[in-house]
């Protein structure tokens, strides 16, 4: 799968056209399908259609997963498969089933909440902040994980230098987990910010590395509720943005007492929760 696409492009500047070769971020559908048990044997379910990025499928949808409280562990899934044939365009499988372990008890009324995901937002469909709020959490100690002021700052540049299609198409928002070292352990391009969360939580679920206690989330763009909630399920006590985080992303990260970072650029950031979790 190919996360950009070359095309021709017309240039213009100071009246002048000039004929260029260019590449665009790609965006197509993908339809998640869930395969679970029943007292009437197997059953299967499309349970999501988000606008994406091609490529990290698995991940996409085991982080789905696992956000929306379906999964727990990564033994709950027994397989991840894309099916149904490439679209006729792209040759892109966009179509993706997940099989359950029999022991999962799949919630078919968490599972009506069907929604079209769309790749400027994450939570378009839901019907109140209350469905959105996070089930069985507790706050962080203040105890848990530290992180150094000068490892932050340096963050920012070592997740730019991991983008790769960025590089290309400069249309991608990114998302990393990171250890106290500085060290990059999953990195995820997408068009929609959710989607590289998502991907990110996901491969951290199949390596077998969630609860992430141990880990930090930074994102390239804004941080938003729903970004700080998928931090939070996946039991990270810090995420950092390079742009404004929302005042519910605020409340969230405070509520849970959660370390809340926005405008990470060069060598300032702003504090908007908990600071004594950062070191000098």
């Amino acid at each position: 799968m190919k996360g950009s696409s070359a095309i021709d492009i017309q240039k213009r500047r100071d009246g002048r056209r000039h004929a260029l070769a260019d590449s665009v971020a790609v965006e197509e559908p993908l339809e998640i399908r869930l395969g679970y048990s029943t007292p009437d044997g197997r059953a299967a379910r499309s349970i999501s259609i988000t606008m994406r990025t091609p490529g990290n499928d698995e991940e996409l949808a085991a982080g789905f997963l696992f956000g929306e409280s379906i999964i727990r562990a990564r033994e709950d899934i027994t397989s991840i498969e894309t099916c149904g044939p490439p679209a006729p365009d792209s040759g892109n499988h966009n179509v993706i089933r997940v099989e359950l372990d029999a022991s999962v008890a799949v919630d078919l009324a968490r599972l009506e909440r069907h929604f079209y995901t769309t790749s400027s937002c994450g939570v378009c469909g839901k019907t109140s902040l209350d469905a959105l709020r996070v089930v069985g959490m507790q706050p962080f100690a203040d105890s848990s994980q530290r992180f150094s002021e000068d490892l932050l700052v340096s963050m920012p540049e070592k997740l730019r230098a991991a983008q790769r299609t960025f590089d290309e198409t400069g249309g991608l928002h990114a998302a990393g987990a990171f250890d106290r070292n500085g060290e990059l352990i999953a990195v995820m391009e997408d068009v929609g910010r959710h989607n590289a969360v998502d991907k990110v939580v996901g491969r951290l679920l199949l390596d077998d590395r969630l609860p992430a206690s141990d880990l930090g989330l930074l994102v390239s763009g804004r941080a938003s509720f729903e970004l700080v909630q998928k931090a939070l399920v996946a039991s990270m006590p810090l995420i950092a943005a390079v742009s404004a985080p929302s005042s519910l992303a605020v409340d969230l990260a405070r509520e849970f007492n959660m370390t809340l970072i926005g405008f990470l650029r060069g060598p300032s950031f702003n504090v908007y929760s908990g600071e004594s979790r950062l070191c000098p």
